[in-house]
């Protein structure tokens, strides 16, 4: 297995039409952005897209953007657009990508990590915990995770 940035990608058409598959509302949404284009306009332009894989396929994504659903400039950066196909999950595949962005972050130079979401006890397994529930773009309340960047967790 290996991540790679979509951005710098060899086969960016083959590798959305992979991201398309997700059974996702909001990997279909990651889809739409990177296909018009528009997803760097939205979240920064240094947005970098993880893509988890094994040959030719995707196991997980997750964007690494300095903003996401939450419009709040003071906090980034933040991962967002989380997904393990299902064949996948279980096997801690998307420890492997917050890692990642984790080594992303700290040398960016970076105290914290945000993830804002629905989900409650999935991410605190990779050393993130709730902050506080914050409006998101469309108004509705989100959880808001964040992890410090010196805290020493193992993927």
């Amino acid at each position: 297995m290996e991540i790679i940035d979509f951005y710098v990608s060899d086969n960016k058409d083959y590798w959305l039409s992979e991201i398309n598959k997700s059974d996702w509302r909001a990997g279909k949404y990651l889809f739409e952005l990177l296909r018009d284009q528009k997803l760097k306009e939205l979240c920064g332009e240094s947005t970098k897209v993880l893509l988890l894989i094994d040959g030719d396929k995707l196991i997980s994504f997750c964007t690494y953007a300095e903003q996401d659903d939450i419009r709040e400039p003071s906090l980034t950066p933040w991962v967002g657009f989380v997904y393990t196909f299902p064949e996948y999950r279980g096997n801690r595949c998307m420890g492997k990508l917050l890692e990642y962005v984790y080594m992303l972050a700290k040398n960016d130079g970076h105290k914290h990590i945000y993830i804002s979401t629905g989900e409650t006890g999935l991410y605190e397994k990779y050393g993130y915990q709730f902050w506080k529930i914050m409006k998101d773009v469309h108004g509705d309340d989100s959880r808001v995770y964040r992890t410090e960047l010196d805290y020493k967790y193992h993927y």
